[in-house]
């Protein structure tokens, strides 16, 4: 049985228009793109006809397959009539981020993600990071969605942008992290400060929890305080990117605007 041609643990499946138009666009080396041609004298999709334009003149070589041809390469199956092979993703060191964030005379601002195991969710929380202007978003090694093609495609192409750190232990690196000075927040529905009062200055990190268990209690314990997102509704917990988000954007804001708690 003949293999794939992305079957290879050095290289990644990328699928969807924003998540190839920006890795076209952030110079990620690209080694072939599929793109769906017209069928039934349907003129070419201008947004397809922009990433073969880009891709051309990146170098990037561009076939035109039918649909079915796509169908059956895509992994995500929401491939939008563009398919790309790329170099597999190269994963960021968290201390060389903090190291470039301070030379530029900035106090960084993490995301750590406690073995998230949705794609949707670590995409969906790249592109908030993205948004928001986080520096980093950190992943443990183990028990943790990695980087595929279906976060990309969550990510609409942010995952381009934010560097992705993985680390062995998450609560030995919030250890580590607290060494070098920064507060450290969990988001727990208990928590006891809500997140609009809590003070985000400074070198900082925020922890979201994975689906349905949240914070594990070892990595919780590492944590200097707990936010919670209070709600009035029937539902009593938010998904866990629709969480992210809250608690993201109002840092990004205080941070912003120079406030404290």
């Amino acid at each position: 049985m003949s293999s794939r041609p992305d079957q290879d643990k050095n290289l990644d499946h990328i699928e969807g228009r924003n998540a190839v138009f920006e890795a076209l666009a952030a110079g990620r080396p690209i080694n072939k793109l599929w793109v769906l041609s017209p069928e039934g004298g349907k003129k070419p999709d201008p947004a397809l006809i922009k990433i073969m334009k880009l891709a051309d003149e990146k170098g990037v070589p561009v076939t035109r397959v039918p649909r079915n041809t796509l169908d059956k390469m895509s992994d995500a199956k929401r491939h939008q009539g563009v398919i790309a092979l790329a170099a597999a993703h190269e994963y960021s060191d968290l201390d060389e981020v903090i190291a470039k964030v301070r030379s530029e005379g900035r106090a960084p601002f993490i995301v750590i993600c406690d073995e998230l195991k949705d794609s949707y969710n670590l995409g969906s929380i790249l592109r908030i990071s993205d948004a928001a202007g986080v520096d980093a978003v950190v992943i443990p090694e183990r028990r943790s969605v990695a980087v595929d093609s279906n976060v990309a495609k969550a990510s609409a192409g942010a995952v381009e942008y934010v560097p992705v750190c993985r680390v062995t232990n998450i609560a030995s690196t919030i250890r580590d992290l607290k060494d070098d000075g920064f507060w450290i927040a969990g988001c727990d529905m208990d928590g006891d400060t809500t997140y609009d009062k809590a003070d985000y200055s400074g070198s900082f990190a925020v922890v979201i929890g994975s689906e349905g268990s949240g914070i594990r209690d070892g990595v919780a314990k590492s944590c200097d305080f707990m936010i919670s997102i209070p709600m009035t509704g029937h539902v009593n917990s938010l998904n866990a990117a629709v969480a992210a988000g809250i608690v993201i954007f109002e840092a990004s804001r205080m941070r912003r605007e120079g406030k404290r708690s």
